[in-house]
């Protein structure tokens, strides 16, 4: 039986700004532009096929936590993410103002 959530620790570049981006395990986008990449079934598997870019679309608040939902741009998946204290809160904003 496979794990729901598996901590991967990978450093990437973002194919969507370029930005180097460490990552600590639970990293699972880019933080200055909020894109990510499909690739995981579960967290952390690197189990899906698709690899398309993950083109953050929506921002939501629940409580102090926000989150950004992400759409696939090759497949249509999509997928809620937490925003991190680092992550780029200007970004955020800018896809809250959009909706």
């Amino acid at each position: 039986m496979k794990k729901l959530f598996q901590k991967k620790v990978e450093d990437f570049t973002c194919e969507h700004c370029g930005n180097s981006v460490v990552g600590d395990g639970f990293t699972n986008h880019c933080p200055k532009c909020l894109w990510s990449k499909h690739v995981d079934v579960n967290p952390g598997d690197r189990d899906e096929i698709c690899g398309g870019l993950m083109k953050p679309v929506s921002a939501i608040k629940k409580g102090e936590q926000y989150s950004v939902i992400q759409q696939c741009v090759r497949c249509g998946f999509e997928r809620k993410n937490k925003v991190l204290p680092t992550d780029n809160f200007d970004a955020l904003l800018a896809l809250a103002q959009n909706q």
